[in-house]
């Protein structure tokens, strides 16, 4: 887990292990089998979760995610980096080495 580390541009991350993910209706859910916990990624956070399925850094899901949606390049790095600091503290992605 990585819940007292600082994520940035830099950091490399993965998927955690222990997880079972399904496509519903074009949003992924996922059971944490772990933590026996629902979550919904949505549409974006699915699309952040696949490209997690083997180590990348943030930077490049932040390169990946504008190039497909309409978000300037600051705001989506903000709200990856959010969105990857949530993962995390539920113990859903590791970082990788």
């Amino acid at each position: 887990m990585i819940s007292n580390q600082k994520i940035s541009e830099e950091t490399v991350l993965a998927q955690a292990k222990g997880n079972i993910v399904s496509d519903m209706g074009g949003e992924k859910v996922m059971l944490s089998v772990n933590r026996g916990k629902y979550y919904n990624l949505g549409e974006i956070g699915g699309e952040i979760w696949d490209l997690m399925s083997k180590p990348i850094s943030v930077k490049h899901l932040v390169d990946h995610l504008t190039l497909i949606f309409d978000v300037e390049h600051k705001e989506c790095e903000e709200q990856v980096i959010e969105f990857v600091e949530n993962l995390a503290k539920e113990g859903l992605i590791v970082v990788a080495n």
